[in-house]
């Protein structure tokens, strides 16, 4: 079966997924390279802040709301982004908590790449796109290098 082609509405969300990947990369290598768990996090936590929390709210009022509330889809897609924002908010800032931060964030983004935004695409109709693509236009992707840990 072949992949379905993003609507160029959703390609700018898709896009800041693929921010989020190297987020959840970034943390890996850092693990790996016994880099101080509080300078992963304090890039990882800059990141929640800058990126992911805008993120999520867009897809909250914008995307999710394109299926009915009560889909197992959006269920789930919104209990990610709680158990994401609740790692975050976590002040237990270790190598473990970062992993399962890592791990959380790359499997919530590939169900939502891989399976959420087809179904939201098939059932979309051209108005809710169009008006998709009207609020949300990624901006040029700011990273923080003041300390590129995983270097």
């Amino acid at each position: 079966m072949k992949p379905l082609k993003r609507h160029k509405a959703l390609q700018p969300l898709s896009r800041e997924h693929h921010h989020g990947l190297l987020l959840a990369w970034k943390i890996r290598i850092g693990i790996e390279k016994n880099i101080e768990p509080k300078r992963i996090y304090q890039y990882a936590n800059w990141f929640y802040k800058t990126h992911l929390t805008p993120h999520f709210k867009m897809e909250e009022l914008y995307v999710f709301t394109i299926l009915e509330e009560s889909n197992e889809l959006i269920k789930q897609a919104l209990n990610d982004h709680v158990t994401i924002s609740d790692l975050f908010e976590n002040t237990a800032v270790d190598g473990k908590t970062l992993s399962v931060i890592a791990e959380t964030l790359d499997n919530h983004i590939r169900f939502e790449e891989r399976v959420l935004f087809p179904e939201i695409q098939e059932v979309a109709t051209e108005i809710q796109l169009i008006q998709i693509e009207k609020i949300h236009q990624s901006d040029a992707f700011e990273d923080n290098l003041s300390d590129e840990f995983w270097k």
